[in-house]
């Protein structure tokens, strides 16, 4: 049965509602308002609440002054603006589409803004503030109108958190390939993209703001067609509400107030989401708060205390120096993978995602098509060694191989083929971590990327990276296994109260990819930027600069992981069943899984270590192993890992050649092919 958001209308109340509500809103706009105050008080100069007083008096010293006034009060502002607009956004989004975890975030809107801000930055136009504005909007609403398109309204949390991460995942890699191509025209678009308040005067605020008034004065015209659809279609119908009309003008109206948030600050995480989620609770006990005109603005208030309470508290608890430099998104979005990860727990399973079909197919099926993709991997490995940015011919590979290569020849197969045999290594060793996540979960979609198993890699990996630059590979790959590790155990130990159940697994996982991704970003900013540039490219998935020794790891465990994966494949295909059916035959299932997850999170680190970290391959490779031949897994292993392999050294072969000499990681290139191939798995599944 599908988990739908049961919103405040619904509920029956247990206050009289006009004075518990104006007291509670009066306590909150008390609690905004000293926030604020503090927030003016912080700052790198000493200018303390003295000195702003005498500034907002103008009785202050010019230089006090214009601290103030030039720097303080415009970041108060933005963070009450950010707040209150983010806030109104997500309530909307989660009443029109009876959705709790309906936000900026989860409809991709910020990454729609952000890959159509960084497009626009790379042609290297030069655009009024209000302009950007513009194409942040149409970037933003068509992000989310792709998710709630393929997600459906009403129709449980998996299917719409799914389609946001996916969307998310390819719009952000194809935006980080831009700002690696070109890194002039987009440079400050990675450090927007992380959400900062800080303001250089109240140029941004004063054009923003009647952006805002647009918006809520549209939600409030709204709010009874909305408070309607709280009753369900039908009964919406018969009292003459639209429900298209008024839910395409919500999410337009909610998209637009995104946008003037994502034009101020950048994407400031999660507050879309917490500030309707902290509201529900006062309207199941307080009427008044339970209509969304009330409900809304309400909403606004809570999102603006929370932007403001976590700058405060950044800036509280690091070194004025430090928390300058950190990006108010940042502390936003870890607070609010948390809270993901306690609503996960409160929520009851959907079954949005359908499973596989069972399939049959023949022996001759089986060998047909293993035949062919073993050719096309000895296909693209000579297509990736002869063909870059200097062309080959075999005879010269025949000479290296020999010893009696020139120096020019030498050079370059030196450096390319390590490359090659990293993203075959990497290609394959996501494909069998994917086909084995998904067989323990039993769900079809669960892949390494989408679980957060990479972002924990990944974080464990530019951890080292950012802080011992000279770090060889195997010191990489331990700490991105000790990062997929962590995160591995934090989301299968959360997920496995119920047998892994779709909805915790995929919420869990998500929270997870957010919280790591915030981290990671941290790493990135705070660091030397020499270092920063190379932790980016890593990110993006690239094999550039790769060693035979930074193979050597990723090649044993590719080779354990399918001993192993073989041996017990019977193994594989019962857990894969059901819950009952391995235990009547006497299988420890509790042992089994855990001895699969441990091999895929080996699987998944080694391979981000030596390759970055790549999405998608885990997903793709299994469904289409299985599409091709059938589900048992002494069959699909293979078959997924030889697609793993062509997948990932392609991807990697297209981004040297495509544009050389400049270069896109093969991550990049997994995500332009990936996305889309996820998003109509969904389409599918329905």
């Amino acid at each position: 049965m599908a988990v739908t958001a049961t919103t405040p209308a619904t509920r029956p109340s247990a206050t009289p509602s006009r004075t518990g509500a104006a007291a509670v809103t009066a306590a909150l706009l008390l609690l905004v308002t000293g926030l604020a105050l503090v927030d003016l008080t912080q700052g790198t100069s000493s200018v303390g609440a003295a000195e702003v007083w005498k500034a907002l008096t103008g009785r202050a010293d010019p230089a006090d002054a214009s601290v103030v006034i030039a720097s303080r009060l415009p970041r108060m502002a933005a963070g009450l603006l950010v707040g209150i607009v983010l806030g109104m956004a997500g309530a909307a989004l989660q009443a029109v589409s009876r959705n709790v975890l309906a936000a900026p975030d989860t409809l991709a809107v910020n990454a729609g803004s952000y890959f159509a801000l960084g497009l626009t930055a790379a042609t290297g136009l030069s655009l009024p503030l209000l302009a950007s504005s513009g194409i942040a909007f149409a970037g933003g609403l068509t992000a989310a109108a792709v998710v709630l398109g393929l997600s459906g309204l009403g129709t449980g949390t998996v299917r719409l958190v799914l389609a946001g991460s996916a969307l998310t995942l390819g719009l952000t890699a194809m935006t980080e390939g831009l700002v690696l191509l070109f890194p002039q025209e987009a440079e400050g678009v990675y450090h927007w993209n992380q959400g900062s308040i800080s303001q250089n005067g109240f140029d941004g605020v004063v054009q923003m703001a009647p952006i805002g008034v647009v918006g809520l004065a549209g939600l409030l015209l709204l709010a009874r067609r909305v408070d309607a659809l709280a009753l369900g279609d039908d009964a919406a119908r018969g009292l003459g509400v639209p429900v298209r009309a008024t839910r395409m003008t919500a999410v337009v109206l909610a998209a637009l107030l995104s946008t003037a948030a994502v034009t101020l600050a950048g994407p400031v995480g999660f507050v879309g989401l917490c500030a309707p989620a902290l509201v529900r609770p006062l309207a199941r006990r307080f009427r008044g708060f339970a209509r969304s005109r009330v409900g809304i603005p309400v909403a606004g208030l809570v999102g603006a205390g929370l932007v403001l309470g976590a700058d405060v508290l950044l800036r509280t608890l690091v070194p004025a120096e430090t928390a300058v430099a950190v990006p108010t998104g940042v502390v936003t979005s870890l607070v609010g993978a948390a809270f993901v990860i306690v609503m996960a727990a409160r929520l009851r399973d959907t079954a949005g995602v359908a499973a596989d079909r069972l399939s049959i197919r023949s022996r001759t099926v089986f060998l047909s098509v293993t035949a062919a993709l073993a050719a096309a991997v000895v296909g693209v490995v000579i297509a990736a060694v002869l063909l870059g940015d200097a062309k080959l011919l075999l005879g010269d590979v025949a000479n290296w191989a020999t010893g009696r290569a020139g120096q020019t020849v030498g050079f370059v197969l030196d450096t390319r083929v390590p490359r090659v045999l990293a993203a075959l290594c990497a290609g394959g060793a996501l494909a069998l971590a994917g086909t084995l996540v998904q067989a323990v979960t039993r769900n079809p979609l669960a892949e390494p990327g989408i679980m957060g198993v990479s972002g924990g890699a990944a974080l464990g990996a530019v951890l080292l990276v950012t802080t011992v630059p000279m770090a060889g590979g195997w010191a990489v790959a331990g700490a991105a296994f000790a990062g997929a590790a962590a995160a591995s155990l934090l989301l299968f130990g959360l997920a496995a109260r119920g047998g892994f159940q779709q909805t915790r697994l995929v919420l869990v996982g998500f929270a997870i990819h957010s919280g790591a991704a915030a981290l990671v970003s941290l790493l990135i900013i705070l660091t030397d930027p020499f270092n920063a540039t190379k932790a980016l490219t890593w990110l993006s998935g690239s094999t550039y600069g790769r060693t035979l020794t930074d193979v050597v790891p990723l090649a044993v465990a590719l080779a354990v992981g399918l001993a192993v994966a073989v041996a017990r494949r019977t193994e594989l295909d019962l857990v894969s069943l059901d819950e009952d059916t391995p235990r009547l035959l006497g299988l420890d299932l509790g042992r089994g899984r855990l001895g699969f997850l441990v091999l895929s999170v080996l699987l998944a680190a080694t391979a981000v270590a030596a390759a970055g970290t790549i999405g998608f391959v885990g997903l793709v490779a299994p469904h289409a192993a299985r599409a091709l031949v059938g589900r048992q897994h002494a069959r699909v292993v293979p078959v997924a890992v030889l697609l793993g392999a062509v997948l990932v050294c392609t991807a990697d072969l297209v981004g040297r050649t495509a544009i050389a000499p400049a270069q896109l990681g093969a991550g990049i290139m997994t995500a332009v092919i990936g996305t889309p191939y996820f998003l109509y798995l969904l389409v599918r599944s329905r």
